[in-house]
């Protein structure tokens, strides 16, 4: 009886090799050789499963944001305002080593993203999502619109903060930034609690 394969598994354990190869090496550390070689595949067997390396990328590309979405998605909506939002920003920022090396992939492919339309699509889409949810959750924390404009401010700054936070986390030892970002994610709850 032939061995039965489970396709999406492979897919899945292919992305999760290129994102270590790229979190280790950057973007051309992973090469079609070395995905095939660092999952133990024969060569010619990631045709099976992924068209080339743009798929391998843009799948990659999808995983780590997907991971994002889920952390972000997983809080307790149960929770009082200013908390929700706490672990909302708190889910984006890099303090754990899982985020740093999931920013170290994103911000890989960002660069990549530059010359690929469907992946600033997808990263584009991500932030709409994102901003929407932080107004969302701001204005609860404020008890105002999601339209007030100082909703929108406070959003597009937590957005930029944590961007500069995940590419700076990358310049330094893993967890050296985190009580900076910490004391950041203080302050910030201490403004919106007003």
């Amino acid at each position: 009886m032939p061995k039965v394969i489970d396709h999406d598994q492979r897919r899945r354990e292919i992305v999760e090799v290129s994102k270590r190869l790229i979190a280790e090496g950057g973007f051309e550390a992973a090469t079609m050789r070395s995905i095939v070689t660092a999952a133990g595949f024969a060569n010619g067997a990631l045709k099976h499963y992924f068209a080339g390396k743009d798929g391998i990328i843009a799948a990659t590309f999808e995983s780590v944001l997907e991971e994002t979405a889920e952390r972000m998605s997983e809080l307790d909506v149960g929770l009082a305002p200013v908390e929700s939002l706490r672990g909302f920003v708190e889910a984006a920022m890099p303090l754990e080593p899982d985020r740093i090396t999931s920013a170290r992939v994103l911000l890989v492919l960002w660069g990549h993203s530059v010359a690929n339309p469907d992946l600033a699509r997808q990263y584009r889409e991500l932030l709409t999502v994102w901003r929407g949810e932080l107004t969302r959750r701001i204005g609860l924390a404020w008890s105002k619109q999601l339209d007030d404009p100082a909703v929108g401010v406070v959003a597009d700054e937590i957005i930029s903060v944590t961007i500069g936070a995940n590419v700076a986390s990358l310049m330094h030892p893993v967890g050296e930034l985190v009580d900076r970002y910490t004391s950041y994610i203080d302050e910030l709850m201490r403004r919106i609690a007003g």
